[in-house]
């Protein structure tokens, strides 16, 4: 059964060179066969060893902890730079999924608009867009799927344009930037993103500042802070059930409906952003999900990339959070490896990570990639 399953998987990786999928709704993966990526998997990881993106080299991993993969992935250039989105959805699939489908989308009109150049505003509306058409669709299937409500997802945004990197975050996924630091070649380990987790003292503070007049905004519950008691991040993409009144209804799920009046939403879809100009001496970039910061250090994950070859980098720094996970439950990673899907998310979550090297001499010139790149994660497993 297991072989029957794993052989019909071998589709989730697929390549075409049309950009108009990029849209999506439904296919597996979108890539272009000119890339030069190889994809392959290993049970339940799946992965991209090594390819070409606009501005050098990516490698692309995800492995599957869940009985339905909640993460989705992708990579998109064009004539704006490149794109990576990182999306780690949380009580189903189908918010990751959503933003996959149209956050990019979004993002190439609203940039197409603006002769291909990228600002802060342009990602935000864009990440305001997709967040506004979700909550469409949970108002249009309310009668049929209320708690499609309460499904939500992080967003983990990175575009390359113009020499300079932009990053958007919602929720806890993460970006480390690995930087040439001294003249030695050794390498520093910097995150560029901002997470929005309310076991951090600095997102508490900012929920109990916005919302004075709530003092249940943040909740200790079996150890672990919560938003309201029931969930970890303070913005998301979904999670409509807490920012609009309506959905907040006994039509959900008992144990997700807030019993308190919703004066003002708790969470928000507000990502912040960070511009980083680009330096000669930034090396590469590690977008992950919080699946795997939970088992590698931010030094870690950078030192195994800097300390081997390019090829296969996103699927080592899984294997080693795996190995790490397994280590934790005194058990071996072979015998990890065994553990089917469901089952697999008592040692760990699903894990998505994208590796990009950057090759400053096509950032500099501004290198357009023709035809257009899109990648997109495994979607049916």
């Amino acid at each position: 059964m297991l072989g029957a399953f794993m052989n019909l998987l071998s589709l989730c990786w697929s390549n075409n060179t049309d950009s108009a999928n990029t849209s999506g709704g439904g296919g597996g993966g979108y890539g272009s066969s000119s890339n030069g990526a190889a994809f392959g998997r290993d049970g339940l990881l799946w992965y991209h060893d090594i390819g070409k993106y606009g501005s050098g080299e990516f490698s692309m991993a995800v492995v599957q902890a869940n009985r339905v993969l909640e993460d989705q992935s992708q990579i998109e250039s064009g004539r704006f730079g490149t794109l990576v989105g990182v999306y780690d959805g949380h009580g189903g699939p189908d918010v990751a999924r959503y933003v996959c489908d149209n956050l990019f989308r979004h993002f190439q009109a609203l940039s197409d608009e603006n002769n291909s150049v990228v600002t802060a505003d342009i990602i935000q509306r864009a990440f305001s867009e997709t967040e506004r058409g979700f909550t469409a669709l949970v108002s249009e299937q309310w009668n049929s799927q209320p708690n499609l409500a309460t499904v939500g997802t992080c967003c983990l945004v990175g575009v390359i344009s113009q020499q300079t990197l932009f990053v958007a975050s919602l929720g806890d996924s993460r970006l480390v930037l690995g930087k040439k630091v001294g003249s030695t070649g050794e390498i520093a380990a910097l995150q560029l993103s901002e997470e929005h987790n309310a076991n951090l003292a600095a997102v508490r503070q900012d929920l109990k500042m916005s919302h004075p007049n709530d003092p249940q905004i943040v909740v200790l519950k079996h150890g672990v802070w919560r938003v309201k008691g029931i969930i970890q991040i303070s913005r998301s993409i979904g999670d409509v059930y807490l920012k609009h009144p309506q959905f907040n209804t006994e039509r959900i799920n008992a144990k997700f409906r807030v019993p308190e009046p919703m004066d003002m939403p708790f969470l928000s879809a507000t990502p912040s952003i960070l511009i980083h100009p680009l330096d000669p001496n930034d090396s590469f970039l590690i977008f992950a999900s919080d699946g795997l910061w939970e088992h590698l250090s931010n030094e870690k994950a950078v030192d195994i990339v800097n300390r081997h070859p390019r090829n296969g980098s996103a699927k080592r720094l899984i294997k080693a959070a795996l190995q790490e996970a397994a280590k934790k439950r005194e058990m071996r990673y072979s015998d990890l490896h065994k553990i089917d899907k469901k089952v697999r998310r008592h040692f760990h979550d699903d894990i998505t990570v994208i590796v990009l090297f950057l090759n400053h001499d096509l950032i500099s010139k501004g290198t357009v990639q023709d035809p257009p790149l899109s990648i997109r994660s495994a979607l049916e497993h």
